[in-house]
């Protein structure tokens, strides 16, 4: 992992762009952030695995609106930076964690980003309404250079928070079992109820199951 860190770091931060600023191409989906990091380290079997996980978390949100909500996808990568290379029952749940925390963290900076771009597009509100072509530029670039300074941020301190776990392993082999119990069960919970919660209507909740049922036959059948 110590020698793909600056490869993790720069997709980190790709990742983090794609979230809202840049692109939108659902990269920064923990499906595709995590396991395209499992490729960097040379464990793609952990980003699958750490992907997943925290795509059922993921998928609890509708990042619609004014809504806030994590930055998931930092957060898988810095999953697999934490749990790559160990073994699944050692890695699964402590890497689960930090990347939940690191998702959070990443959330409240995303805020915070959307925060001042908003001051900044008031502060330059006179030269925008006259259609300054300069001053479009200059507060695009610079809200750009926010969320590109936030995901590097969050990464650097993800990354050294990953580095030093696998380090110093904090807990023991129970330990590391009953936390991957905890965060598959949170995590199966948090998918549930944003299922749910989407598909609420009677006639859209029998096409979930349908397809539900359909999906689980087709895994045994093929």
């Amino acid at each position: 992992m110590i020698d793909n860190v600056l490869l993790l770091g720069l997709w980190g931060v790709l990742v983090g762009l794609d979230m809202a600023s840049v692109a939108q191409t659902l990269v920064s989906r923990p499906l595709v952030a995590g396991f395209v990091a499992g490729l960097i380290v040379g464990d793609p079997a952990s980003g699958l695995m750490m992907g997943v996980v925290l795509e059922f978390f993921a998928l609890e949100v509708l990042p619609v609106g004014a809504a806030r909500y994590a930055d998931f996808g930092l957060g898988a990568v810095v999953a697999v930076a934490t749990a790559a290379g160990s073994p699944s029952v050692l890695g699964m749940g402590l890497g689960v964690g930090v990347g939940l925390m690191v998702a959070y963290v990443g959330g409240y900076g995303a805020h915070l980003v959307k925060v001042l771009n908003g001051a900044d597009v008031e502060r330059h509100a006179a030269a925008l309404d006259s259609g300054s072509v300069s001053a479009v530029y200059r507060v695009q670039f610079r809200g750009l250079f926010r969320e590109i300074t936030r995901a590097a941020l969050v990464m650097v301190l993800g990354l050294a928070a990953a580095a030093v776990l696998r380090q110093v392993m904090p807990i023991t082999l129970q330990g590391a079992l009953y936390l991957r119990i905890v965060v598959v069960g949170a995590a199966i919970a948090a998918m549930v109820s944003g299922t749910v919660r989407l598909t609420g209507r009677r006639v859209t909740m029998q096409w979930f199951v349908l397809g539900l049922v359909g999906g689980v036959v087709g895994v045994f059948v093929l």
